[in-house]
């Protein structure tokens, strides 16, 4: 699977950064907030000195913020400091009123040379509106997007082993890639994930047995743990898994939909062992980043048949079916019972 393009805005980010010489407009944007929150404070250690802060950086919420409140801000002098930084948060600048556009485009027309300004796009989806043309224009000649995507495996890898190593421990890439399965790849929840494990191991070198043992998993991850018990003929172990779930407060629907997804993909497995087709088409058809999930899923694939992974689909579309028309449905108790059939190789 081809290496995802770097997004342009965070390299030309990273390059202003770099130089000392960082824009005037911004916009932030995407999945990776740990990222995102990295170079705000990288821009903030850059423009904004420590002690001058209550004067030169100024954080403001986009919710109910009037243009006239952001042209002061951006227009305040900066004192003791070359530059001011202003960061907005969860402003839909594709929502303004039509005064409020004109104001907007205005500002960035004249923007202040003195001033950087950051548009944060934290719960709001980044949606740019091109019917919008001179707000569009005005961005496109002044702001610089930046999209923060989620890393690619091999630096996601090498982040793991230096928070890992900076806490006196080390990892490999095999166990690496175990942990990313099992905990998902944003940055944001793997910090405090990379913390436990650390605390937790005995040893200085991180095993998958230290992940497994305090790791939390991710719905996914425990949707194809409790699967793969099942293929593995461990009724007990995956109705456990299940019971960790419900205890957890995950709503049935929710738990049914996470092993329908995963009950799918061990199916297109099956289909690739049967067809001659090898992970990268996996990898393809799933978006996976890592081959490692793909490697996980042939391994599962090859305890099963077409036969039984095509049955177990026909009951969880049953299943959901009766849970979404039916009243006084027992779904936990559903949910058990489901894991019975699937557990019987006949079904």
């Amino acid at each position: 699977m081809a290496k995802t393009a770097p997004d342009k805005g965070y390299q030309q980010l990273k390059s202003d950064l770099a130089a000392g010489t960082p824009g005037q407009v911004y916009i932030f944007h995407g999945e990776e907030s740990y990222l995102r929150e990295y170079y705000l404070g990288a821009l903030r250690s850059a423009l904004v000195p420590p002690e001058f802060e209550s004067f030169n950086y100024h954080r403001l919420d986009g919710k109910g913020l009037t243009m006239a409140e952001l042209t002061e801000a951006a227009e305040a002098m900066p004192m003791m400091a070359e530059r001011t930084l202003v960061v907005v948060t969860d402003c839909d600048l594709f929502k303004l009123g039509e005064e409020s556009r004109k104001t907007l485009v205005a500002l960035l027309g004249d923007f202040p040379d003195y001033c950087c300004l950051v548009f944060v796009y934290d719960v709001l989806e980044y949606k740019p509106d091109k019917r919008l043309k001179s707000l569009c224009a005005a961005l496109d000649e002044r702001a610089r997007v930046v999209r923060f995507d989620v890393q690619d495996k091999s630096d996601l890898v090498n982040w793991l082993r230096r928070r890992f190593r900076a806490l006196g421990k080390d990892i490999d890439a095999h166990t690496a890639e175990h942990l990313i399965f099992t905990c998902g790849s944003l940055m944001t929840g793997l910090v405090p994930e990379v913390e436990k494990i650390a605390a937790y191991a005995k040893g200085s070198a991180i095993t998958v047995a230290d992940i497994d043992a305090v790791a939390d998993p991710v719905l996914d991850a425990a949707a194809f743990q409790l699967t793969n018990a099942i293929t593995r003929g461990d009724y007990n172990g995956a109705s456990e898994l299940l019971g960790q779930l419900l205890k957890k407060q995950e709503e049935p629907f929710l738990l049914l939909a996470a092993i329908s997804k995963e009950l799918r993909r061990l199916y297109t497995a099956r289909l690739a062992l049967d067809e001659g087709r090898g992970k990268l088409w996996l990898m393809e058809l799933w978006g996976m980043r890592s081959d490692y999930p793909a490697r996980l899923l042939l391994d599962a694939a090859r305890r099963t048949t077409r036969a039984w992974c095509g049955n177990s689909l026909v009951l969880c579309q049953r299943l959901d079916r009766r849970m979404k028309s039916e009243k006084g449905v027992d779904d936990e108790g559903e949910l058990k019972l489901l894991l019975m059939r699937l557990a019987q190789r006949d079904v």
